[in-house]
């Protein structure tokens, strides 16, 4: 995946580019990111950020493995899972404290 200089100079990463690019459902064919189903769909689920195969849709709450669907093979689905178990975990000490 291609990064230009002006997405670089923005810290955009090739990870961010992956989990924000919007995906269709196969079953309802509603369109949703990588970050909108851990936010979203997953956001209670105990696996949500303990590297989960799956990707749900947070339209019709249907779950997909995310190795195929997302990401290719095995070693870039977990490197995804840990990028958004990352994201989510400094959004919620960052904004989430009490």
């Amino acid at each position: 995946m291609w990064i230009t200089p002006e997405e670089r100079s923005a810290n955009i990463t090739k990870e961010l580019k992956i989990a924000a690019r919007r995906f269709l459902c196969p079953n309802c064919g509603k369109e949703f990111s990588l970050f909108q189903s851990r936010a979203i769909a997953c956001k209670h689920c105990p696996k949500a950020n303990q590297n989960c195969p799956y990707v749900r849709c947070p339209h019709c709450d249907s779950e997909f493995p995310i190795q195929g669907f997302i990401v290719p093979d095995k070693e870039d689905r977990v490197h995804m899972n840990k990028y958004t178990d990352t994201v989510f975990n400094n959004f919620d000490d960052t904004y989430n404290r009490r």
